[in-house]
């Protein structure tokens, strides 16, 4: 049967185009066969979903060193696919083959080794879900509201399974001499990111990653391994790792003298600012997530997530911070990862709101509001900004981004 004389039976038989399928109808994708297996040997998303991440032409001269942002309104849960995670690059993209990949360790080591991909996979293997966030995330927004959208304000954060060797094991097996406290890891990227590592750190939670959310890193993620630094800000995860060396003191690269300072309001700057802070942010409603046409029940949801460990809290405020209710928190909650908060809400037509979320850690540490924290860091720093973000619910739903004290 032609595929047109097919469809017409289908359809005389009861089968209803998209517009009319309501239930009890059989609708018309119910009633005909669809692709077989292997029909795509590497399985793709609904042509139906569309969220990517997005590119800010001005934000940076050159894609090769520049930054995509991850779509956190059409997140769910707390895994970024890996298609999705956030880029930052600052010599583009590398193409290593895998055979020819090398790690090297050397410096103020007993043995200095040099491992290949083959070598890092027939270690013991570690696995951990675990957020990552650039520490500029926000930063654009330091002296007001500018960015029009969650993925724009908060966007350079992901969350994902990382698998790989612990660098404690690694570093073992090399062994440490006497006076051993600091790391340089370098990157095999054209601009060779390195950044100094403390050795405590690296002992701790620190391990060299070769897969992402159950497949090989993807290369914009690093392929074939990267340092992965539970917690510590993402510039310092480097990507397409290629050597550690081991010394006794930091090294004051050119990155980390020029580029990752925290510049302080009296003039001078902290050198480093490892952690990153307590933070979260609203993603549903947001100005992607507008309430236009929708009034009623509403699900609050968003993000939070603590570099110091686990999320112990989120309070949501509907008002601007005048009143406070506890939001659930999904599990799982885990150290150092992204967790997902959600709370009730009635909004009717009509109505204003400002939306925020105010986030507290296992330690105490709680966000800021940007009055606050301005009062400490000054406004021209573009690093580490945690304050409490607000959304703008205009009577028509539109949602916006605002700055309240």
């Amino acid at each position: 049967m032609a595929p047109a004389t097919r469809r017409s039976a289908i359809l005389a038989a009861g089968a209803l185009p998209a517009a009319a399928a309501a239930p009890p109808a059989l609708p018309e994708w119910g009633a005909a066969l669809g692709p077989g297996v292997i029909e795509e040997p590497y399985g793709t998303r609904s042509r139906h979903e569309t969220a990517t991440r997005r590119y800010v032409p001005w934000l940076t001269p050159d894609r090769v060193s520049s930054v995509s942002f991850t779509p956190l309104a059409d997140m769910q849960g707390i895994i970024t696919p890996s298609g999705l995670h956030f880029e930052r690059h600052h010599g583009g993209v590398p193409d290593i083959p895998p055979d020819d990949y090398r790690l090297m360790i050397h410096g103020l080591v007993e043995r200095p080794l040099v491992f290949t991909l083959e070598d890092l996979k027939r270690l013991p293997q570690v696995s951990r879900i675990c957020f990552i966030e650039c520490p500029a995330n926000g930063g654009m927004e330091w002296r007001g509201a500018q960015m029009s959208g969650v993925q724009f304000t908060h966007g350079m954060l992901s969350g994902s399974e990382w698998t790989g060797v612990s660098l404690r094991v690694l570093l073992a097996q090399a062994g440490l001499r006497p006076g051993a406290s600091w790391l340089l890891a370098e990157g095999g990227d054209a601009s060779h990111l390195a950044r100094s590592v403390p050795l405590a750190k690296a002992l701790d939670d620190a391990f060299i990653a070769y897969a992402q959310n159950g497949e090989a890193v993807r290369p914009q993620q690093g392929y074939p391994a990267r340092l992965v630094l539970p917690g510590y800000e993402g510039n310092m995860w480097i990507k397409w790792i290629r050597r550690i060396e081991v010394g006794d003191r930091p090294w004051f690269t050119r990155w980390e003298t020029r580029t990752y300072a925290d510049l302080m309001p009296d003039g001078l700057s902290r050198q480093f600012t490892f952690v990153n802070e307590v933070n979260s942010v609203i993603t549903a409603p947001c100005p992607e997530k507008s309430l236009r046409g929708r009034p009623g029940f509403v699900e609050i949801s968003g993000l939070a997530w603590s570099g110091a460990g686990r999320v112990r809290r989120v309070d949501v405020s509907v008002d601007g911070g005048d009143n406070w209710r506890t939001a659930e928190l999904a599990e799982p909650v885990l150290s150092k990862s992204l967790t997902r908060f959600r709370i009730p809400w009635e909004w009717q037509e009509g109505q204003r709101a400002f939306l925020q979320s105010r986030a507290m850690d296992e330690h105490g540490r709680v966000q800021p509001t940007i009055t606050a924290l301005r009062a400490a860091r000054g406004t021209e720093s573009i690093y580490h900004k945690n304050s409490i973000h607000t959304w703008l619910v205009e009577p028509d739903g539109t949602v916006v981004n605002v700055q309240i004290d």
